[in-house]
């Protein structure tokens, strides 16, 4: 999801509700018992992602009915923008953030009136073409290509932008791309452990430039996904000149309609007009807005009661993450003239309880655990059926091969079952048994600690709390030799496949500090599995594959207890049109958007 918090972190990590660490994802306030409201929700769906074709790559983006330029949008998020640099972007807000300035080699193409949403070549005149099975994808750029300085984008700046993944203060963005080239894990790194600046290039039998416009990825296996894994925002272009290395995160580089302006960390950053983006060589992006004004610190009250308030500048304020507070969903509801400017929508987002398997190493306390959660009673704590629908499973229903499997009953039982917990203690000789809770510093975790504690001492358990600052949340939670047998995370699939989940989060080959392989998960058989799925060339046949795989780690090894699938419903002023929502980032799209 950060430190490495990937995406699951705070989009992950993300997540819930929308937001900020996924910890602290959803939202404070409780919400009542949301039974009525439970039934006026849509159902979570499979999400549908269509492989594009290069007259879909082509740009200019159709112009929007009603749509002109000029303007200045204010955007009021929770949490501050830790990273700018694309190479280490991986959380929710992050990831949304970046679309206005960053390219990458193929991205997502959201339908302005269906929602429907088509992966295209964005750097690249399309999404790909595969050769030799499989092994070999080749890339090539489209014409007019520029960064904000004006120096045309090449295949070496895209070459260098992908190579200096592979040096050790990248830490936090996606691996797919590297591992698949050169390894699994952290061994990746080894193929290039300086990245780029010593002069020293990835082998041409792994990554060559024939010309300035080709860039062509050789792997060892079939990689069917990786028109995908090529949207991720680090694989983009990045001038060696310009190479600023951990610089760069406060002063990158534009490639889109926006360059960044102003950047202070922690208060507010800005985005304005990128001059040298022509839009004629961009199918997705428009460029309406002059800019857009983004402060950090609104927690979700804030944020609700301005943009509902609609007063001023907040007529054409937003918010990207920030979901409606739980403690105003009443009266947001309630309120008609809101109700054109809100929407609810499903994330890829699941939210999770890891426990420490270093430390619960007895499985039946495990089960036991999992079978006290109260899940349900948790959910309430972030927000109730606005935020998210309880799960029974590890792979949320947007994704390719989900079906309805609940184990542990947490539908059935959403303030979890004492008595099979307690019959599971027994067994185990372990009533009584201490359980240290981790959790963040935020209103939703607090409430929500105060929830479990209650829970697991009524199954038999002692509950010992520890409280962490969220801003270090999950690099706390994210220690191999951490000091906690529970706590909350958050994931997002980064794309519709649990190709995106099972590996980075069960896989032995991930069990290091800042992982997401919070549980600490190393099993044989596990670890076998994920290699014989990870050989399927066939997209849906992989889908069912990991499914069953997901099915077999949560009854087998027990490593978490899911929590529920996460929902936003956000807000946003009356002054704005071309507002919609962007699935595979579960956050509100803002490259359509414009003052009316």
């Amino acid at each position: 999801m950060t430190s490495n918090i990937l995406r699951r972190v705070r989009i992950s990590v993300i997540a819930v509700a929308g937001g900020a660490l996924a910890l602290s994802a959803c939202s404070s306030g409780g919400g009542g018992d949301g039974k009525d409201e439970q039934s006026k929700e849509p159902k979570l769906e499979q999400q549908s992602i269509t492989i594009g074709t290069a007259a879909d790559s082509t740009g200019p983006a159709p112009d929007l009915a009603g749509a002109k330029p000029g303007g200045t949008v204010s955007v009021l998020q929770r949490d501050a923008f830790e990273h700018l640099d694309p190479g280490q972007i991986y959380v929710s807000d992050e990831l949304i953030m970046q679309t206005l300035y960053n390219r990458t080699l193929t991205t997502y193409k959201v339908d302005d009136k269906t929602g429907k949403v088509t992966l295209v070549g964005d750097l690249a005149t399309d999404t790909g073409k595969p050769s030799d099975g499989g092994r070999t994808w080749t890339y090539t750029l489209k014409d007019g290509l520029k960064f904000e300085d004006g120096t045309p984008i090449t295949s070496k700046d895209v070459r260098h932008g992908i190579e200096r993944l592979y040096a050790k203060y990248q830490t936090n963005g996606p691996t797919y791309l590297q591992q698949w080239l050169s390894g699994a894990g952290q061994e990746y790194r080894k193929a290039l452990p300086d990245g780029p600046y010593g002069g020293k290039h990835l082998p041409d039998s792994v990554l060559a430039t024939p010309d300035d416009k080709t860039i062509v990825l050789k792997f060892g296996q079939p990689r069917a996904e990786v028109p995908f894994a090529v949207a991720m925002p680090n694989i983009t272009a990045v001038p060696a000149a310009k190479d600023t290395k951990e610089k760069y995160d406060k002063a990158p580089l534009a490639s889109g309609p926006y360059k960044v302006q102003n950047f202070k960390p922690g208060k507010s950053v800005e985005f304005v007009k990128n001059e040298n983006w022509d839009p004629r060589t961009d199918a997705v992006r428009h460029q309406y807005v002059d800019s857009f004004q983004v402060s950090f610190g609104h927690q979700w009250v804030d944020s609700t009661r301005r943009l509902l308030a609609d007063k001023g500048a907040d007529r054409t304020g937003m918010t990207w993450t920030n979901a409606v507070d739980p403690s105003q969903i009443s009266t947001v509801l309630a309120n008609k003239g809101a109700t054109p400017r809100t929407f609810t929508r499903t994330q890829p987002y699941v939210d999770v309880v890891s426990f420490n398997m270093d430390r619960i190493k007895d499985k039946r306390i495990r089960e036991a655990l999992a079978w006290a959660w109260p899940s349900g009673q948790v959910l309430q704590q972030y927000g109730g059926p606005k935020a998210g629908e309880v799960a029974g499973s590890l792979v949320g229903p947007t994704l390719k091969g989900y079906k309805d499997f609940d184990p542990f009953g947490k539908k059935k039982y959403p303030a979890g079952n004492p008595e099979k917990a307690k019959a599971l203690l027994k067994e185990a000789g372990a009533e009584g048994r201490t359980i240290v809770y981790a959790y963040a510093n935020t209103g939703p975790a607090q409430n929500a600690a105060v929830v479990v504690e209650r829970a697991l001492e009524k199954a038999g358990f002692q509950v010992e709390k520890k409280e962490i600052d969220s801003s270090t949340y999950y690099t706390q939670i994210g220690k191999v030799k951490n000091l906690f047998d529970a706590y909350r995370s958050s994931w997002g699939a980064d794309w519709p496949s649990a190709s995106t989940v099972v590996p980075p989060l069960y896989d032995g080959k991930n069990v290091y500090d800042d992982s997401a392989n919070y549980s600490h998960l190393n099993s044989k058989t596990v670890n076998a599995e994920i290699a014989r799925v990870e050989k399927i060339g066939d997209i849906d046949q992989a889908g069912d594959e990991w499914v069953k795989v997901s099915e077999k780690i949560l009854t087998d090894e027990v490593p978490q207890v899911p929590l529920f699938f996460n929902r936003l419903y956000t807000l946003w002023g009356s002054g704005l049109g071309g507002v919609k929502w962007h699935e595979p980032y579960g956050a509100v799209d803002p490259t359509a958007v414009f003052v009316k």
